[in-house]
């Protein structure tokens, strides 16, 4: 029995021999990321919509009498001037319209000149009584019959020569024409006004749009409040493109409907842009948007640096003994790359800008420090102003 528990004492003390021989792994390098410091600085709040552009005036150009198209006289998607032709329409049934209403003035007239002649003549004879008073009252009447023949023989031609203009359709006013609606050999104006182009003046381009109701009543009051304190009553606006890029020129109201859509709790208005060089056309998408509050000592971070799960943001702040700290924050509107940070973070924090997948609560790291960029413009997602608002409080 003994002799069969030595090998077994042996075989243990062999493994608390090499157990006792083995070094612990080293610990891992702390990650590299970069840290920057929050930026402070006050930002502007803005109500922002989506809204369309249109020109500063829609005018419809539409057949006025009946025929057939002959010639499309200006270049589609150009600018026209007042009075240019555009169409031309089968004029030979007015020609002979007018022709038919001045021989018909020229009968008229004829009749009329005899009528005269009859009074002339009969006007002597009565007073000699050489014939009867009813003869020359006969006579006078068909006279003023005849002035009236002929004032309705005017009508008939002036009308044949107004519609005979109407097959030369020109332009009522300065603009941009758009695409034709009908081609040559298009019948126009039967029964209708037919539709023949449209032309927009888009020297100042208007944006339709339309706002919360909630939104309308913080800018309107803030307007009432600019008013009151000798500031600009008109707020300025700003267009944004569809490449995210700023209209140079600012935009002022033009236009506020009479009253709040109450199926969907929105207001229209309208703004006006310069438009030099008329690169905005008609019909395109843009955002306007109008500063109407300013956030005093707002914290901005990078978006990159905050992190969004089922709806909770949290970023990863690092302290003084480079140990990472992952903080919930309340993000609110973005301004250009930054993210502006209603709370959870204060002057002078930390952050994790790059490297965030790396960190974990109470992980030491080697930062290296990087400066946050202030460039960009504001982007898509800027907060309503009555939100942002909200958040504040």
């Amino acid at each position: 029995m003994k002799r069969a528990l030595i090998p077994a004492l042996c075989g243990l003390l062999a493994i608390a021999t090499l157990s006792c021989g083995k070094k612990e792994a080293p610990a891992p390098p702390p990650p590299d990321v970069k840290v920057a410091t929050v930026l402070q600085k006050d930002v502007p709040i803005f109500v922002e919509a989506i809204g369309q552009t249109r020109g500063s005036t829609e005018i419809e150009v539409r057949a006025r009498v009946e025929g057939f198209i002959q010639t499309i006289d200006f270049k589609e998607g150009n600018p026209v001037r007042k009075g240019q032709l555009l169409y031309t329409i089968d004029p030979s049934q007015y020609e002979a319209a007018l022709a038919q209403a001045k021989g018909a003035l020229a009968e008229t007239e004829a009749q009329l000149a005899r009528a005269k002649q009859d009074v002339v003549r009969y006007e002597p004879l009565v007073a000699k009584n050489a014939i009867s008073r009813q003869e020359y009252d006969t006579a006078v009447v068909v006279q003023r019959a005849a002035e009236a023949a002929v004032e309705a023989s005017k009508a008939q031609a002036q009308r044949a020569e107004i519609d005979l203009g109407y097959t030369k359709v020109v332009a009522p006013e300065n603009g941009m024409a758009g695409k034709t609606e009908v081609y040559p050999g298009t019948l126009v104006g039967r029964g209708q006004s037919t539709l023949l182009t449209q032309i927009s003046q888009i020297g100042t381009i208007h944006v339709r749009f339309t706002i919360p109701e909630r939104d309308y009543l913080y800018y309107a009051r803030r307007r009432q409040e600019a008013g009151k304190t000798d500031q600009a009553p008109q707020l300025p606006f700003e267009l944004v493109l569809a490449d995210g890029s700023v209209h140079a020129e600012k935009g002022r109201l033009v236009f506020v409907d009479r009253n709040v859509d109450p199926t969907t709790g929105t207001i229209l208005m309208e703004a006006a842009f310069p438009n030099p060089g008329g690169i905005l056309r008609p019909g395109q998408y843009a955002r306007v948007r109008a500063a109407v509050d300013l956030k005093k000592g707002a914290i901005l971070v990078p978006q990159r640096a905050v992190s969004e799960l089922q709806g909770i943001y949290n970023v990863a702040v690092v302290g003084g003994d480079d140990t990472v700290e992952i903080r919930m924050v309340t993000p609110a509107q973005r301004i250009g790359t930054l993210w502006v940070i209603d709370s959870g973070l204060k002057a002078g924090d930390r952050v994790v800008v790059e490297g965030v997948q790396k960190v974990r609560p109470g992980v030491k790291v080697k930062p290296e420090t990087v400066k946050i960029e202030e460039g960009g413009a504001p982007p898509p997602g800027a907060a309503p102003a009555a939100e942002a608002k909200g958040a504040q409080g």
